[in-house]
């Protein structure tokens, strides 16, 4: 078999639309994909794709599956076939073994430890609607005084925990549970029971309306619940403690009952806690997910981005809550995401104003209300600071600090512009302050270790997600990996890189004063390759060449193994691929024309020059990018014109404004460097 890391990874890597993509031609409607069914004759396409859901069906034939499914399906491969084909496509190295006793038995407990919580939420469900003290506290409860129909509470699984020190016969979930066959060590491994010094369980929760936490895919991990006595001395919240399946920060509340909602409608609401996310279902509104009362993660987030990377926080109003989860809408940022604010009228918040609004007029008011988060931040801080210059210059290095954790260098661009004139700065002062504060961000190995933290979040996702009747070939959505079309306007550019790269990857580099103030440049002394990668990783750019890519690849996966430079090469000179091996080893080893040009640099160690040369080389293939996107934006903007599409000719022009800008942004950088 196939080692289960190895699957996890491939999973984890392999995207429904770029695997099926390369079979099918396929077409985009609304969240999903069309095309005509490869599996089956037909004129009129019914083959759909769903990219947050990470399967296709066809409505035709009636084939539905993962992207494994497809591959095995497609190419007539089994399971292990296919992920093999999958691992080649992506350059993750296929490992197999046999499942020891030790796999076999961690397998059966983590599906042990989800089977005792749906027992867990069955249980509570059952007591709040067939017990007298469920339905005369906790029902009541969720029908008088939160206004909850029956329907939104068998929908979230809502629930009562009995006390049975004040009820005579009341059953408890321990009881019910071992009477029922569970084992005692996954009541308490779950975080549902204690144990008591004498061996018994006593339930965690009693006396509390239950709210109960699903994965992605819709099984239950953990559990909320919330006392009704107004006792100040009693928690108000008790929740699962961090477990075998569940960590806390990788998971929102609401996202399997809103993830279709928030993928087809390409936004999503963040609200604090469990009533505001029901309230706004039952309102009609249900791209609405909750951080639960807790800071927010780079795990929620990155949850988030894989159905939208619009989102809208909404607030209550509270001045002091909102300045302290700022840091939180900082990391939203820091993911590429685009982040809009909105604040509740005086009294309100997300779930009172659900209750007592039309869903027209709760979108209405959404729509009217939400702002632009970094013109949000500063109506927020540059309040009464007009005559006080101290304090206007941490208004700016606030502004500043967020604009530079916006991963995008086109939107990074059009932020600066807006907030110098806000501000009443020269931008040119702004975008060197800028580049400064991204130049601190940029510390060696952090992109390698970001990366592996994405891996270990879908990784723990998967174990989360997956239903019984999926374990043998599960799916889940990751990030996308694009295939990119050859473009050989850039190849000349993607090679230059990819030569030093190859050549000097782990030499330090070192950067001329010169070079220092105004660009993007670290500080810290970091080694070529760490440079590129951060580079290229903060403008989201990856190489189109399609060798180019594997290349550029298969280096970083070797890095992990080796940090020697010739090693590397050995590495590449040594594999399978022949097309690839032939085209680092012309990198290497280049034959030069001696010329007296050619003479002269030989007198100068050309790695004592890479400090000049390779950040010129990464701002000149940057600005061959935006000039290649930008003559692609003016060909469709002609097409428009054409058609006589001014709704696209004018979102085409905004878009070539924003690129004219960051050109002459490059045109400067380019003129200071030479």
């Amino acid at each position: 078999m196939i080692d289960r890391n190895t699957v996890q990874k491939i999973l984890d890597t392999a995207e429904i639309v770029d695997v099926v993509s390369d079979f099918v031609t396929l077409k985009r409607r609304g969240a999903n994909y069309i095309a005509c069914c490869p599996f089956h004759n037909e004129k009129t396409p019914s083959f759909s794709v769903s990219p947050a859901k990470g399967i296709f069906k066809c409505f035709g034939c009636g084939k539905a599956g993962s992207a494994v499914t497809f591959v095995m399906e497609h190419e007539h491969l089994n399971y292990s076939e296919a992920l093999k084909y999958l691992g080649k496509k992506y350059g993750i190295e296929v490992v197999e073994k046999e499942e020891t006793e030790e796999d076999t038995q961690e397998r059966l407990r983590h599906e042990s430890l989800l089977v005792v919580s749906e027992f867990a939420r069955q249980f509570y469900t059952d007591t709040l609607f067939h017990s007298d003290a469920g339905r005369a506290i906790g029902l009541s409860y969720f029908r008088q005084a939160r206004g909850f129909t029956d329907e939104t509470i068998k929908k979230f699984g809502l629930g009562f925990s009995p006390d049975p020190r004040k009820m005579e016969r009341t059953t408890t979930l321990a009881a019910a549970a071992q009477k029922a066959g569970y084992k005692k060590e996954y009541l308490v491994a779950t975080g549902l029971c204690i144990e008591r010094n004498d061996g018994s369980l006593a339930d965690k929760f009693y006396d509390r309306v239950m709210f109960p936490i699903h994965s992605l895919s819709g099984r239950v991990i953990a559990f909320g619940g919330r006392t009704l006595l107004t006792d100040k001395s009693v928690a108000k919240y008790v929740n699962s403690p961090e477990t075998e399946i569940y960590h806390k920060s990788d998971v929102l509340y609401g996202i399997f009952q809103a993830k279709s909602a928030i993928a087809k409608l390409g936004k999503c609401y963040l609200v604090e806690g469990y009533t505001d996310v029901i309230s706004f279902h039952q309102a009609g509104i249900e791209n609405v997910v909750a951080s639960s009362g807790t800071s927010l993660t780079q795990g929620q987030i990155r949850l988030i981005k894989r159905f939208t990377n619009k989102i809208t926080v909404l607030y209550d109003g509270d001045p002091a809550g909102i300045k302290a989860s700022i840091r939180g809408i900082d990391m939203l940022l820091e993911e590429g995401m685009e982040v809009k604010v909105a604040l509740f009228p005086d009294g309100h918040d997300p779930d009172s104003f659900a209750r007592s609004h039309s869903v027209d007029q709760i979108t209405k008011f959404l729509d009217e209300a939400e702002t632009d988060f970094i013109e949000f931040k500063h109506e927020l801080l540059a309040k009464d600071i007009a005559r006080d210059p101290i304090r206007k210059a941490g208004l700016i290095k606030e502004i500043v600090r967020t604009i530079s954790l916006i991963p995008d260098r086109i939107v990074r661009t059009v932020y600066i512009e807006q907030s110098a004139q806000k501000l009443d700065i020269k931008q040119e002062i702004l975008s060197q302050e800028v580049a400064k504060a991204r130049r601190d961000n940029i510390v060696s190995g952090e992109f390698e270790k970001r990366r592996s933290e994405e891996r270990e979040v879908r990784r723990r996702e998967l174990e989360m997600q997956l239903p019984p009747e999926e374990i043998a070939t599960p799916s889940a959505p990751a990030k996308k990996v694009s295939s990119g079309a050859e473009v050989p306007f850039l190849a000349p550019y993607e090679k230059e890189i990819l030569y030093y790269l190859i050549k000097f990857g782990e030499h330090p580099i070192h950067f001329e004063e010169h070079m220092i103030v105004g660009s993007e440049q670290p500080v810290q002394e970091i080694t070529v390759s760490e440079y590129i990668s951060a580079e290229l990783e903060n403008d989201d750019l990856e190489f189109q060449n399609t060798i180019f890519k594997k290349i550029y690849t298969q280096y970083f996966q070797y890095r992990a193994e080796e940090k020697d430079n010739d090693k590397i090469v050995r590495m590449f000179a040594n594999g399978a691929d022949e097309q690839v091996t032939q085209t680092v080893l012309d990198l290497v080893y280049q034959e030069y024309t001696i010329t007296i040009k050619e003479f002269q640099k030989t007198l100068t160690p050309e790695e004592n020059q890479i400090g000049k040369y390779v950040p010129k080389a990464i701002l000149i293939y940057k600005a061959k990018v935006a000039e290649y996107t930008y003559n692609l934006i003016m060909k469709q903007l002609g097409q428009a014109q054409q058609s006589g599409d001014v709704e696209l000719q004018n979102e085409l022009m905004q878009q070539i404004q924003i690129l004219m800008m960051v050109k002459n942004q490059f045109s400067k950088e380019l003129n200071r460097l030479t």
